[in-house]
């Protein structure tokens, strides 16, 4: 039905309004119990429970940060049967995000361009949505990120500011180094300054009365070296995850004449790309971290596929773009 008749109605729309409608309409369903039992009855998966970095997770997918920046639409995606959801990027200050339009879907590749560059309320807002939010047995993450006027010498005031709010608040952070599309970011990846970073938030959290298991999110455009390397400072600053990956400024093999759009690429073109980021992140964590995939998940298979490489998670998002809200349910009952 969501192909057939949601979808088109929805790809009438600008990009960006389409996702304000569907998470509206999530939202209100999420508030009125009837519709969010109908949902709740549309969308259940069955219970196959993951433990990963001490948590139980009821299955192993989860939303991917990006689709509800602000938390408002908790209960609503809650009921579409989800292990876990990641809310985010959060940023300490509220910030408008980059230029309009700034979301493009490229159909013929089954993909999206997006150059958001972290718009949101803040943390206040999110602290705010986040405390009403009854979990139930709903894993929430909260994804962490700078505002974009902050230096990247002062970037770990940022996050630290943002860790301390969100530690007794949610069951995991996730430190996200690696948006295209906030000037600059990427390069807190370096060893160096992802050393100074990581070590400053592993530190603040040894004398946190709320710890919480802290994940970092890595790009797929980062070469083998680059790669190793964040590795590396992951394992050595005790961080307690890796997500991988993030979009790709790559566009090899598009189709679509959005194509030569700037921002972050998602959908069916990062697939090979993020197994491939998936597999050498497995071989060099030799399972001495979990690992979360996301990106170019768009069908069970995809989602099965990443599984059996050894993720212990998966997260969605542009699948659900196109395959609607019934993926999350059908990747569990394959898994």
């Amino acid at each position: 039905m969501y192909r057939r008749f949601f979808r088109p109605l929805l790809f009438r729309l600008d990009p960006e309004t389409a996702h304000g409608l569907t998470l509206s309409l999530l939202r209100l369903s999420g508030l009125v119990p009837p519709t969010r039992w109908l949902l709740e009855a549309l969308f259940a998966a069955p219970e196959k429970p993951v433990e990963v970095f001490g948590l139980r997770f009821k299955n192993p997918v989860g939303l991917a940060a990006g689709y509800d920046k602000d938390a408002v639409a908790l209960r609503g995606l809650a009921a579409l049967g989800f292990g876990h959801l990641e809310v985010g990027t959060v940023t300490p200050r509220p910030q408008p995000g980059n230029p309009k339009p700034r979301i493009f879907r490229l159909v013929e590749d089954e993909a999206v361009i997006n150059r958001m560059g972290f718009p949101g309320a803040g943390a206040e807002v999110v602290t705010n949505n986040v405390r009403t939010f009854k979990r139930a047995n709903v894993i929430l993450g909260v994804n962490l990120g700078k505002n974009k006027d902050t230096p990247l010498e002062s970037a770990a005031e940022d996050y630290l500011a943002l860790m301390r709010t969100f530690s007794p608040l949610a069951d995991y952070l996730a430190i996200n180094v690696s948006s295209p599309n906030t000037v600059g970011l990427r390069r807190l990846q370096g060893r160096e300054m992802l050393e100074n970073l990581l070590g400053k938030i592993e530190a603040a959290r040894r004398t946190s009365h709320s710890a919480r298991p802290i994940l970092v999110k890595l790009a797929p455009d980062l070469s083998d070296e680059e790669l190793d390397d964040a590795l590396d400072v992951i394992l050595r600053t005790g961080m307690d995850g890796v997500i991988a990956t993030n979009t790709t400024l790559g566009r090899e093999g598009l189709r679509s004449a959005r194509r030569g759009e700037s921002g972050g690429l998602s959908g069916s073109p990062l697939r090979v790309r993020s197994e491939a980021v998936l597999e050498r992140v497995l071989k060099r964590l030799e399972g001495r971290l979990p690992v979360v995939s996301v990106g170019g998940i768009m069908s069970p298979e995809d989602a099965k596929r990443r599984l059996e490489m050894g993720a212990a998670l998966v997260q969605v998002y542009t699948g659900l773009v196109y395959a609607g809200p019934g993926l999350v349910r059908d990747i569990v009952r394959v898994c």
